[in-house]
């Protein structure tokens, strides 16, 4: 089996399950506990703290553990809104290729009397930091835009923006799930004031991430109960989870920029390789893009065919299209960049790591051609497209 698929998730690494798993063993305490048994679960959960916020630049202070980047999103972008009503603010600015778990927050705000503003995406998959300049009004209180995006990998200018938001006063939160661990992060130098992020996007276990918030950010409370997380999180805390999101956000930090320069190679080559597919197309920019992020549209095909014959082929991929209620919508990721609905059906994403060989890219560029090919074969669109009954968009 060729995994890549790991913009979805990661393999939990070998000394952050080792540490999960000890802890489950050894230091299973209530961390809320007095004695001596829980205070060592305590030390174990401030340990990890300090040591998630020394990697993105933070103070311990200013780390929120959440079971996920969903949940800090949610967390982040209602809390600054409220933070914005109190003082008479009530717009936001985001853009159209956002998470769902930033988008669906921004709906249920717009219904609460907030309004939204979301930013076009260029065709190259980047939101330039002079669009939220001009869209930032009087009464903005956040300008919520993604670090790097989900499906197309697209790193975004978040000094930049961060440092518009500073001068106009403005919260700044970014959906980071997609970067820390893969790219450099520092919260004081990108200028961010919120960030959201997910540990089994770095080699860490599922349904455990964490919030930071700057000093100064009152968050508002989406689980009411104990005083958890300096009251700002209720529910006792997942020590092992949180110890081995630690291990792993260590582990991907030391050695991030070897495994980097490994991961681009081997992207590039594959790019290289799935550009030589007829009336196909790379989305998002091709240099600032995440190591191991492939993403391509091929004209004539459903995307969803294309990943069920690559399984047969032992390949784990996805596609930006994806099935609701029974009824297939193209990603809305791929239409905020501006292809067309029939394009962005055909699409594949392919999220690499260096752990895999040259070989292993070659299998994989060979058995897409040998599958959109056949696909081709009996698509109906793809007959137009050939018989000049339809013209051609890439």
């Amino acid at each position: 089996m060729i995994y890549a698929d790991n913009a979805a998730t990661t393999k939990i690494s070998k000394s952050a399950a080792d540490t999960m798993y000890s802890l489950m063993q050894e230091t299973w305490g209530n961390p809320s506990s007095l004695y001596s048994f829980g205070q060592k679960a305590k030390e174990v959960l401030e340990k990890a703290r300090e040591e998630i916020a020394a990697v993105i630049g933070a103070d311990p202070k200013e780390i929120y553990f959440t079971s996920g980047g969903s949940e800090a999103d949610n967390q982040a972008i209602r809390s600054a809104a409220l933070l914005g009503a109190k003082k008479g603010k009530k717009h936001i600015i985001s853009s159209a290729f956002e998470h769902h778990a930033v988008l669906h927050t921004l709906n249920k705000l717009e219904q609460e009397g907030f309004e939204v503003t979301l930013l076009d995406v260029h065709e190259n998959g980047i939101v330039l930091p002079e669009q939220v300049e001009e869209a930032i009004r009087e009464d903005t209180c956040l300008v919520t835009i993604m670090f790097a995006n989900n499906e197309i990998g697209t790193i975004q200018p978040i000094r930049a923006i961060g440092e518009i938001c500073r001068k106009k006063g403005v919260l700044f939160h970014t959906d980071a799930v997609q970067a820390v661990g893969h790219i450099p992060v520092n919260v004081r130098q990108d200028n961010i004031d919120l960030l959201s992020a997910s540990a089994h996007k770095f080699h860490g276990p599922k349904g455990v991430g964490f919030l930071y918030a700057g000093k100064g950010i009152r968050l508002d409370s989406l689980i009411e109960g104990g005083a958890q997380e300096r009251g700002k999180r209720a529910g006792t805390e997942n020590v092992p989870g949180i110890a081995a999101m630690a291990t792993a956000l260590k582990e991907a930090a030391a050695g991030m920029e070897e495994k980097s320069a490994r991961t681009k190679a081997l992207r590039d080559l594959l790019i290289e390789g799935l550009r030589q597919i007829p009336h196909s197309a790379l989305n998002g920019d091709a240099a600032s893009r995440l190591p191991g992020n492939v993403n391509f549209c091929f004209e004539g095909i459903e995307g969803e065919s294309l990943l069920l014959l690559l399984d047969d082929k032992g390949i784990q991929a996805s596609s930006g299209s994806a099935c609701t209620s029974g009824s297939l919508d193209p990603s809305h990721v791929l239409l905020a960049i501006g292809r067309v609905h029939d394009v962005a059906h055909g699409s594949l994403r392919l999220s690499i790591e260096d752990d895999l060989s040259e070989e292993e890219i070659g299998y994989i560029v060979q058995s897409v051609k040998e599958v959109v090919e056949y696909l081709r074969g009996f698509s109906p669109i793809w007959r137009d497209l050939m018989a000049g009954k339809k013209e051609f968009i890439l």
